[in-house]
């Protein structure tokens, strides 16, 4: 299970005993979940005030820091294509696994200075976060380019005679080459018309060389059939082949272009697998010191009396939060009836971001 409860209580005399508290309750007797201690440094809370004055601002950070991770992740799913299964494996933080990484925490000093102030670290966060969104949308649209470019590409080495690429079909020994007089040509024949074509071919204009059709490629409805006649030939030839529903192909034998073609296609199949390359690490505000933070991961079938067991552990911070919990009742500019509250600080944490609408 890839949910996690993050919650924070005030500490009893230390820190560690709210923890120590929290485990009997949860783990030692009854398997309600697998805890973690979530380590934040001391950080320069200040006042009430201007916590409450970041409450919104932090809220509003929380929510775009979790819509950019998604779009994330939904960017590797979409690069990924056919390994969608192994999208979860490559969505990293710091190298590692979502999970491992919230287990392990570790806040990173140098990125966010615990010196500075909540506000000021909410800034740097909004900023990278800001930037790693501009810098999706480019990787986005330059993916989509790609696979564009490539999809055309494709579209050329498949589908019809009559209008894909010829390059991967014939072979140098198909044609004609360096002839001062002689060139060959290529026409498409419908399966139904190859007698005709057989029969007539040689008289279809002045000059055009006996015995010189081969049959070189099939798809479904019709066949690839070279020809060589002389080139002054030509215009008449491709005329009276289209009097007869035979197309000729413009198409020129030249080695040095279908070499560009092969390795433009390389290149844009190998770019375009190189998109899905990305990690994101976040970290979000602490809380005053005689609070314990710690991570929980709570075990599916037991998440209901989980809840119940952490409401009796803390219910004596906040006698409202029965209340609250039990009854769907309105207080102007307040919608309790939609959103979860706790006699504790709680965050939940899903680290499987595809499973999202």
């Amino acid at each position: 299970m890839t949910e996690f409860w993050l919650i924070s209580a005030p500490g009893e005399k230390t820190c560690q005993q709210t923890w120590d508290k929290m485990m009997v309750a949860t783990t030692r007797t009854n398997n309600l979940s697998t805890n973690y201690k979530f380590n934040i440094p001391d950080l320069k809370v200040g006042t009430l005030d201007v916590l409450v004055g970041l409450s919104d601002e932090l809220a509003k950070l929380s929510s775009f820091v979790e819509s950019v991770v998604k779009k994330v992740a939904q960017y590797m799913a979409d690069v990924l294509e056919d390994s969608r299964d192994k999208v979860q494996e490559n969505l990293l933080a710091n190298g590692v696994d979502l999970v491992t990484y919230l287990t392990r925490f570790q806040w990173d000093m140098a990125k966010y200075p615990i010196k500075q102030s909540l506000k000021n670290i909410s800034e740097i966060i909004s900023k990278q976060v800001t930037q790693i969104d501009n810098d999706l949308k480019a990787r986005a649209s330059a993916y989509n380019n790609l696979k564009g470019n490539l999809q055309n590409l494709e579209r050329k080495n498949a589908g019809s005679l009559l209008t894909r690429s010829l390059a991967d079909i014939v072979k140098k020994e198909d044609f004609v080459l360096d002839s001062e007089y002689l060139v060959t040509m290529l026409v498409v024949v419908p399966k139904t018309s190859y007698a005709e074509w057989q029969r007539t071919y040689e008289t279809l204009a002045e000059m055009v060389v006996p015995r010189s059709t081969n049959l070189l490629f099939e798809d479904q409805d019709s066949g690839l059939f070279s020809v060589t006649l002389f080139r002054k030939a030509v215009d008449d030839f491709r005329l009276k082949a289209r009097e007869n529903k035979f197309l000729v192909r413009d198409f020129q034998y030249n080695e040095e272009e279908m070499k560009a073609d092969k390795e433009e296609m390389t290149r844009l199949s190998t770019d375009k697998k190189k998109q899905f390359v990305f990690s994101l690490g976040t970290h979000r505000y602490g809380l005053p010191v005689n609070f314990q933070a710690m991570l929980l991961q709570p075990n599916k079938k037991n998440m209901k009396k989980l809840r119940e067991v952490l409401y009796d552990l803390y219910k004596h911070l906040d006698s409202s939060a029965a209340a609250i919990i039990d009854s769907a009742m309105d207080i102007p500019g307040i919608n309790l009836s939609q959103q979860e509250y706790y006699p504790y600080v709680y965050y939940k944490i899903d680290c499987n971001l595809l499973d999202f609408k």
